[in-house]
Order: C-alpha cells, then sequence, then structure tokens
C-alpha cells in the first residue's frame, strides 16, 4: 500500500520538475548526501531525547480517550531518482504518523470539504481564511493541547529515519488536496517532503493557498545547506509561541 500507484506521477509533471543544468549536478548531489545524513543523525538524536517525553504524551492521550496512540494517514511523498543524466522526482504515497489529537476513527469529511472551501476561496480571491481548520470538534482535550504545542508532529521523526521526509521541506500533501492543484502547483513536489518548511516558521498557517504554495516553491528552489538551517532556527521560536498551531 506505500507505494501504491496514485495519478499524479512524475511523467506528469512540468519537465521543469525533471530538468537539472548540468553546472549544478555535482553540488546538488553533495548537498542532498549531506542532508540526508543531517536528518539522519539529528532524527535519532531527538528521539532518543524526546523518548521520555513522547512516552508520556503516549499515555496522557490513552488515559484521555479511548483508541489508537498514533494517527497513520496516507500523504504524497517524492523520491529523488537520477535517470540518464537527468533528476527526477517520482510521486508516491507513504504512512504518515502523528499522536492521535481526535476521537478515534474521526471522519475526514470536515476537513476535506474545509480545504476544498479554501481553495475555492484562494481563486476567488479571499485569502483570509487560514489553512488549518480551527474549532475542531473532533479534537480530544489532550489533542487541542499537542496541536497548540505541535508535538503531535514528533512521531514524524520516524517518517524522517526512513526516509520519506527531512526535517526541512514543504509538508507532505494529502491525495484530496493534490487533486485540486493547478499544473504550477507541482513545483513544490521539487523537494522531499519535511516535518518544518518556509510558511509553517514564518507563516504558519495565516497564509493562503497560493502564498502558501510559492513559499514551498520557492524553497524547492533555493535549498541548500544554509537555508535549511535558518528554517530549522526560525521554527524554534514559531513553536514556543505557538503562532498559529490551532
Amino acid at each position: 500500500m506505500d507505494n501504491m500507484a496514485i495519478p499524479y506521477s512524475a511523467a506528469a509533471l512540468p519537465l521543469s520538475i525533471h530538468a537539472v543544468e548540468t553546472e549544478e549536478r555535482l553540488s546538488r548531489r553533495l548537498y542532498f548526501v549531506c542532508k540526508r545524513g543531517m536528518d539522519v543523525i539529528l532524527a535519532a538524536l531527538l528521539l532518543a531525547l524526546l523518548l521520555p517525553l513522547m512516552l508520556l504524551v503516549a499515555l496522557f492521550i490513552k488515559l484521555d480517550s479511548p483508541g489508537r496512540v498514533f494517527f497513520v494517514q496516507k500523504r504524497i511523498g517524492v523520491k529523488r531518482r537520477i535517470k540518464v543524466g537527468r533528476i527526477t522526482w517520482e510521486l508516491y504515497t507513504f504512512s504518515f504518523y502523528k499522536f492521535r489529537s481526535m476521537v478515534n476513527d474521526a471522519d475526514p469529511t470536515p476537513h476535506q470539504v474545509y480545504f476544498e472551501n479554501f481553495r475555492l476561496g484562494c481563486i476567488n480571491g479571499d485569502q483570509s481564511t487560514p489553512f488549518k481548520l480551527t474549532r475542531d470538534s473532533r479534537l480530544t482535550r489532550v489533542g487541542a493541547i499537542l496541536r497548540r504545542t505541535s508535538l503531535d508532529e514528533l512521531p514524524q521523526l520516524i517518517n524522517v529515519l526512513k526516509g520519506e521526509m527531512s526535517l526541512v521541506g514543504p509538508r507532505p500533501a494529502l491525495p484530496y488536496e493534490v487533486a485540486l492543484y493547478d499544473e504550477k502547483h507541482f513545483e513544490r513536489f521539487r523537494a522531499i517532503p519535511g516535518i518544518t518548511g518556509w510558511w509553517q516558521a514564518t507563516a504558519r498557517s495565516r497564509v493562503g493557498f497560493e502564498e502558501m504554495i510559492q513559499m514551498d516553491i520557492n524553497y524547492a528552489r533555493r535549498a541548500g545547506f544554509w537555508v535549511d538551517l535558518e528554517i530549522l532556527l526560525l521554527t524554534i521560536p514559531a513553536v514556543l509561541s505557538c503562532r498559529g498551531a490551532e
């Protein structure tokens, strides 16, 4: 299931997503090797350091409401491939981990409808609606705290270790979100999805759809060691302030 085919293959993406200039190839390869090494080291270190906290969070979830500790959801990721001298980004689905913050087996329809309205509002010029669904009745008491503090995101360190995500990159999208993309939006898939990125660290959920996508595209175009470091440093105060984390 993790590698099931979806109708958004790399072959369907604009050519600009495949092509990489020859003079950039060596430096880009070096960057991706170093990025992967940093991801593995930091994710393993953070998991070891945060294990007591994660066990405590799991206990509170179990005491607060019946159901599983982890929430597992299919998200769309990308794999970087080199074929015939070209770098390509192949789309696939993977299992995305979070601490459960909603009632067990919550109906996903409200979020899907909300996202469709959010996307439609942006098309019609209304950029005032936040990306995240707020005042969600499906949230548990502990879940609301986990959302505000971003502690529900900690299990994604496992996704990082597995190579499905990076510490820094565009957030992995849901299939029904990608179904509403225009062709130009697919350029955000020129980077491996991450736990944090430009819009999470700066704007959080208080930006419109087009601005959010453009921030991800800008990251994919500019990605490098110093850009990743800047985003990681900006994420710390953003998380501590709980800004935009409903």
